[in-house]
């Protein structure tokens, strides 16, 4: 599905959820992607209300694909499924927090996170 758009055959993200989500001007809140058990941080993806929605209700990450222009089941392809937990909101109701089962790489690149491969070191480690 390539629309953004709901259907009326389509329900809709319930309301009281909607009402505390603050988008940006894309109508997206950037999806952190966590590891339930480990608190590993696996990704960041990007959900408008129907990404949401589907994750809620099916119990799989669904995300918005800004590059694609569509949405998409992590998993769905590459078999790297993640199992939703929970999902909370952050306190600016801004950001969601996924807390996942992943199987599988998180990465596109094949790596266990997105944030395996460049790692930054900050002043004081270097000093130590």
């Amino acid at each position: 599905m390539s629309s953004r758009a709901t259907t009326p055959d389509t329900p809709a993200l319930d309301p009281a959820i909607a009402a505390r989500l603050k988008r940006g001007a894309d109508g997206l809140v950037p999806a952190i992607a966590q590891q339930y058990d480990t608190g590993e941080v696996l990704m960041l993806g990007w959900m408008d209300d129907e990404a949401l929605r589907r994750t809620l209700t099916t119990g799989r990450c669904t995300y918005w694909s800004r590059s694609r222009q569509e949405y998409w089941v992590k998993g769905d392809t590459s078999g790297h499924v993640q199992h939703v937990k929970s999902v909370a909101l952050d306190c600016d109701a801004d950001t969601v927090l996924v807390r996942v089962d992943q199987v599988g790489a998180a990465c596109h690149t094949g790596d266990r996170t997105c944030f395996d491969a460049d790692v930054l070191t900050t002043r004081d480690a270097r000093d130590q």
